[in-house]
């Protein structure tokens, strides 16, 4: 069994392109996308639809309910049975998508020991405050509103009695994927902005209004995916704070926003075993690299 990752930013083909790969090496697809992992969020995860997929299995999608919770340690037990069936069935592997943080945590490890599913008995702000306070070198990463990274932080200190930093010394991560070989789609910024302005266009025209109605009736707002690009802002165009045309260039904006945080996180995290191209010639590396 051979495995790859393929990452990009949103919009940049890594799905199209996974498919396409994966039908000529006989490979089953791990999603890399914590939006696509919701049940019920087909447009605004831009999850590959069912006719899309064909008959490539895939794991990572699909796997939750908007109201349930999902995380890295439930990511790594997809990967972990996405590898065994691949094993199980003399298939390939292809990690695809775009959330970074997960590959990262497959191929640096992760620290355990601790309960990271604590909610805070405290404010946000003020659990913020005594970890800055405690350890600034660490809580500088983290975005004050950031309230999954802050309160997964606040569990380190209080059950350890340790900083984050002290902890991760003293608890060193142990890689679940060595040596990955990992291809990054590379665009130029212009004509990846006109990706993302079809991308989002077509979104609105398959029905993305029609599904975060159904989104805010079945799950209210309170879930955490439902402030997700594309869903966020619709739900400001349903408030009436924004027009048709609004909602469409807001949508655009906020997703060009993040393709840049994607791309400066994946050349600052990924250095090692990675060959970064354009689209066309990263196909053929990828498959000269299945034929060895």
């Amino acid at each position: 069994m051979k495995q790859i990752a393929i990452i990009g930013s949103t919009a940049s083909g890594k799905t199209s392109l996974a498919l396409d790969i994966a039908k000529k090496t006989d490979s089953i697809i791990l999603s890399l996308d914590s939006l696509s992992v919701y049940k019920q969020i087909d447009i605004a995860s831009a999850k590959p639809t069912v006719q899309e997929r064909g008959d490539i299995i895939h794991f990572g999608i699909d796997e939750v309910y908007a109201n349930e919770t999902f995380d890295v340690i439930q990511f790594i037990d997809c990967y972990q049975r996405a590898k065994k069936f691949a094993q199980n069935n003399k298939k390939n592997l292809i990690i695809v998508g775009g959330t970074g943080f997960y590959l990262k945590a497959l191929v640096e490890g992760i620290s355990t020991g601790i309960d990271t599913k604590n909610k805070l008995d405290i404010p946000k702000e003020e659990a913020y405050d005594i970890l800055y306070n405690l350890d600034k070198e660490y809580m500088e990463k983290i975005a004050p509103n950031d309230t999954y990274r802050i309160e997964k932080a606040y569990s380190i200190y209080t059950q350890s009695g340790m900083t984050p930093t002290q902890f991760f010394k003293k608890n060193k991560k142990i890689p679940i994927i060595e040596n990955l070989q990992i291809f990054e789609i590379v665009w130029q910024r212009d004509d990846l902005r006109k990706r993302i302005a079809l991308r989002t266009k077509q979104m609105l025209e398959d029905g993305l209004i029609d599904e975060v109605i159904f989104l805010e009736k079945t799950y209210t707002r309170e879930p955490n995916c439902m402030s997700a690009i594309g869903i966020i802002e619709t739900l400001e165009y349903l408030d009436g704070k924004l027009t048709k045309k609004e909602l469409e260039e807001k949508i655009l904006t906020n997703t060009a926003k993040l393709a840049k945080r994607q791309n400066t996180f994946n050349k600052s995290q990924f250095v090692e075993n990675k060959s970064s191209n354009i689209i066309e010639n990263l196909n053929s590396e990828i498959l000269k690299f299945f034929s060895l």
